[in-house]
């Protein structure tokens, strides 16, 4: 199949080349991303009040696709930190305390229970609600912290994230730039999500245990263990709420009720995508509610709002960084026409499949080529420590090389989905850490050193995997 390649396409390649450039120099993206929806206006159309146009309404196409997801990260930090301000999550994960026995046994219980929280909660909210608890819980048995900073970062930064199979805040941007339903990169990325979790989980805990044998890991701590109230991380918190103990076990109880709930009836009527998302939003939000209200008595209703405003905060601090990038990746596909009307060959189906098949014409690609290229591809996307903010990219990229191959599409833009995250979302840039090596008081360099080699040995099996799967 021939493709007329345009003057738009050869634009478009280069201004892509640009952004992985900056990305692998650690650069902001927006600047080249703004220019380039602009370029693209002015080839398009010539006009240059219509280019300028372009720019404003391509970030209204951007946030109008992200809405849904900014909005859903956006409720569950506000509820998070109700919850936080309460102390409910001390009693939700208090019991698991009591399986905390050995420092092996801290390892696993700590990174299960993450990635579980970190599923409904995401990992940053999830890093403060169970790590007052259960660090102290951890030290205790002589599990060094940056073990237990290991824990909460690889199952919740690594293997929940990476899924995100409840919220689906990752999948939804990939697939967005890979054009194909968010349900397909999901049920794509389940095997790799579970071999990159298996792998590198437990090559860091064989990692771990030998260094604590060897003695080359101090298991003493600078924490002062539960005793005093002081000892308790988040204690120190000045916005903590005196709820009656009742209260809290009360809704320690009702909001996992109401979670597993929502698992059930996903499973049954088999919602998924923008539904499922809609029913974990609304059940997030029911809670919120609750919560303020039994724990702000007469001034509920106000800190219903100022709560949900927290949470926006937190969601486009978020994505305030994708929503340049992913407005520019929305250009290649056919959405460039709502912007700029009818400018493509009649031939074509999109910048991005239009330069699949010109590649496939030119240069002999095979699974093995396409699945270490999306690694690569999504390794370097998430260089800027967000994880989030080039994955539409990992997307667009696997589209270029599944066209060109006549399939795989769904297992290219998970694997590219898989590096981007485990990289930047994030387990191996220091400023991506942050959250859990905070908690445990541990230097983020320190545990980014830690988790390089199992990381790295997880995406090189997972890489080989994904060839078998395309």
């Amino acid at each position: 199949m021939n493709i007329e390649l345009t003057a738009l396409h050869w634009v478009y390649l280069t201004l892509i080349l640009l952004i992985i450039i900056n990305m692998i120099m650690k650069r902001d993206t927006s600047l080249v991303s703004i220019a380039g929806v602009f370029a693209i206006g002015l080839i398009a159309t010539g006009s240059l009040y219509a280019s300028v146009m372009g720019i404003f309404n391509s970030f209204i196409l951007a946030i109008t696709e992200l809405m849904g997801t900014i909005l859903i990260i956006s409720v569950i930090t506000g509820m998070s930190k109700v919850m936080l301000k309460t102390g409910v999550n001390e009693f939700m994960v208090y019991p698991f305390t009591k399986l905390i026995r050995t420092p092996s046994m801290s390892y696993w219980v700590i990174g299960i229970l993450m990635m579980i929280i970190s599923w409904f909660f995401w990992p940053s909210p999830a890093v403060a609600l169970i790590g007052a608890v259960l660090l102290p819980a951890a030290l205790r048995v002589k599990m060094p912290a940056i073990g237990v900073a290991m824990a909460m970062n690889l199952f919740g930064h690594g293997i929940a994230l990476s899924g995100d199979f409840i919220i689906q805040g990752a999948p939804k941007l990939t697939a967005d730039g890979a054009g194909i339903p968010v349900s397909d990169v999901i049920s794509a990325s389940i095997p790799l999500v579970i071999i990159m979790g298996v792998v590198t989980t437990i090559a860091a805990f064989l990692f771990l245990r030998n260094d604590m044998k060897k003695g080359t890991i101090s298991t003493e701590s600078r924490f002062e263990l539960p005793g005093t109230k002081d000892a308790q991380i988040g204690s120190k918190n000045t916005d903590h709420i005196d709820l009656p103990k009742k209260a809290k076990v009360f809704f320690a109880v009702l909001i996992p009720v109401l979670f597993t709930a929502d698992l059930v009836i996903m499973s049954v009527l088999k919602l998924q995508g923008g539904d499922a998302t809609a029913l974990i939003g609304g059940t997030s939000l029911i809670i919120l509610v609750l919560l303020s209200m039994a724990a702000y008595k007469g001034k509920g209703l106000e800190k219903i709002t100022s709560n949900l405003i927290e949470g926006l905060k937190f969601g486009f601090e978020v994505f305030g960084p994708v929503i340049p990038i992913a407005a520019f990746f929305y250009l290649g596909d056919m959405a460039i026409i709502n912007l700029f009307g009818e400018i493509l060959p009649e031939s074509s189906n999109g910048l991005v499949n239009d330069l699949g098949i010109a590649l496939a014409n030119t240069v002999p690609l095979n699974n093995a080529i396409s699945a270490v290229t999306s690694t690569i591809v999504g390794a370097i996307t998430g260089l800027d420590g967000s994880g989030f903010s080039g994955i539409t990219l990992a997307g667009s990229v696997a589209r270029l090389f599944s066209t060109a191959l006549g399939g795989g599409i769904a297992t290219l833009t998970a694997l590219g989905q898989i590096a981007a995250i485990w990289v930047g979302g994030g387990t191996i840039v220091p400023w991506a850490v942050i959250p859990a090596a905070a908690i445990c008081g541990v230097s983020p360099f320190d545990l980014v050193r830690r988790n390089m080699k199992p990381v790295i040995i997880g995406l090189a099996v997972t890489t080989i995997a994904a060839i078998f799967f395309i």
